[in-house]
């Protein structure tokens, strides 16, 4: 599953490959924004850790990874 982040002040949005369900990675968003945690802890499928501050979010997109059509073709 790909996720986006948006951060605030930042130029660029980071975008990770993570096997976590859509409705885990929703519910860590949820509890960082709620002040459960002040931190949004995902991990990719790498194993490697990628922690924002919940108050830089900006917005969080969480959607299917899209594969890339190889070839030429009409549209």
């Amino acid at each position: 599953m790909e996720v986006k982040i948006g951060v605030q002040h930042a130029n660029r949005e980071l975008v990770l490959e993570s096997d976590q369900s859509p409705e885990e990675v929703q519910q860590l968003v949820a509890d960082a924004l709620s002040g459960k945690s002040g931190l949004l802890e995902l991990t990719d499928d790498k194993g490697r850790k990628v922690l924002v501050p919940a108050d830089r979010l900006a917005y969080v997109e969480i959607g299917e990874v899209s594969t890339r059509k190889v070839g030429f073709g009409a549209i």
